[in-house]
């Protein structure tokens, strides 16, 4: 066989290992993105306060993408990166119906943290085999096809959770609630299928990995690290949508099975956006990610200001573009920077800080929330374009240094 000829094979087949991880994301997030959508109105429902979803919202986050230090060095060290995806997807989706048996907020939160947790063991192995397989077909583009089915999945969670508790919603909306959490449990059995499937085709995905030495730092550098300054600051002014549902419902302005339509809507968005910017990187680099992120600065003044539905729509339009980013240009930059004997370690340092962030930016806005609701908007709004102004920083020294696609 040709060179040619085996290097288009290799790349079929790394386009066939994306979409295969891709059907695992999809049925994944239809499990706990799912949930996700009704878990702020939920712990309200169980006598939480907004400061406790804000919390609860936060410290899964801080939990989740702080424990990914440790397996992501674990990853790299070990080089066990199907075993950490098999027990992290494991707890990652069991934990979900296990939510329709609690009858305390308490419980719930300890299981909406522990979902948390279990993501957190299988992300960093699973992003550097997802960016072996991604450097193959365009960096951008790679996660960002994984990231489209991924939200297709995160919008058909809610749409099935939506219907569910609609069916249901004569045994009140509580116990509408868990009925929606127990069928849940079919998507997650259906990701754990795919993924088994996964390891058995795909045992060795770093054999997808393009050498570049020329792109690729072999440390952690002043452009590693001021880029983590940046996802910092982008984190921490990204509310989540718990907190987004918590104040739809106690304003009145949505209810019910409407907030899971919703969330689909921002996973839709999401879903567009990614494959967009991920192209968009792919040609212009991190520029893209500033770009991303000055649309999606404003989201919050229209959903937390308004009093209207229509541009609480937009500000939900706006949240998804940016979720869009955040969940596949902000990969692909760290899989340009960093050579593939240290991603994982990487990606795992990137997710604790930027997890870290996550749960202070969600605690103060859940704080300021409950005080000074214009405050937190415009805490929301300056640290996201602050975050803009540290990517093109980065972008500054990724052309001094030939790296324009970094």
């Amino acid at each position: 066989m040709s060179r040619p000829e085996a290097d288009s094979r290799l790349k079929k087949q790394a386009l066939s290992f994306i979409i295969l991880m891709g059907l695992v994301s999809l049925f994944s997030d239809m499990t706990y993105e799912g949930a996700r959508s009704l878990t702020g109105p939920y712990l309200g429902l169980l006598g939480a306060s907004a400061f406790i979803v804000g919390l609860v919202a936060g410290l899964g986050e801080f939990i989740g993408y702080g424990l990914r230090l440790a397996t992501g060095l674990l990853a790299d060290r070990t080089r066990n990166y199907w075993l950490l995806t098999f027990i992290g997807y494991g707890l990652n989706l069991l934990a979900v119906p296990l939510l329709a048996l609690t009858g305390r907020w308490e419980l719930a939160a300890m299981l909406i943290v522990a979902e948390r947790m279990g993501k957190a063991i299988r992300k960093p192995a699973r992003d550097a085999m997802m960016s072996y397989a991604a450097r193959q077909v365009g960096t951008g583009y790679g996660f960002a096809l994984e990231e489209f089915l991924d939200q297709i999945g995160a919008m058909l969670g809610p749409l099935f959770l939506a219907l569910v508790v609609f069916l249901n919603q004569g045994l009140g909306t509580v116990s509408s609630y868990r009925r929606g959490f127990a069928f849940l449990l079919l998507p997650a059995l259906l990701a754990m299928v795919v993924l088994t499937i996964g390891r058995i085709h795909y045992p060795e995905p770093s054999h997808f990995e393009i050498k570049e030495e020329k792109i690729i730092e072999k440390k952690f550098g002043r452009r590693f690290w001021l880029y983590l300054l940046g996802t910092s600051l982008l984190a921490a002014g990204f509310a989540d949508f718990p907190l987004l549902g918590f104040h739809f419902q106690k304003k009145g302005l949505f209810a019910g099975a409407t907030i899971p339509l919703l969330y689909t809507l921002a996973m839709g968005i999401d879903a567009v956006a990614a494959l967009v910017f991920g192209r968009l990187f792919d040609r212009i680099g991190l520029k893209a990610l500033m770009i991303s992120t000055l649309i999606s600065s404003f989201f919050a003044p229209l959903v937390f200001l308004s009093d209207q539905k229509l541009p609480v729509v937009g500000g939900i339009i706006l949240w998804g573009i940016g979720m869009g980013a955040l969940e596949s240009i902000l990969k692909a930059v760290v899989a340009n920077m960093i050579s593939p004997e240290k991603r994982a370690t990487a990606y795992g340092i990137f997710n604790a800080i930027f997890g870290a962030s996550w749960f202070a930016g969600s605690a103060l806005m859940g704080f300021l929330y409950s005080r000074q609701l214009g405050s937190m908007v415009l805490f929301s709004v300056l640290a996201q374009v602050a975050a803009a102004f540290l990517f093109f920083q980065v972008f500054r020294l990724s052309t001094r240094t030939g790296s324009e696609s970094a």
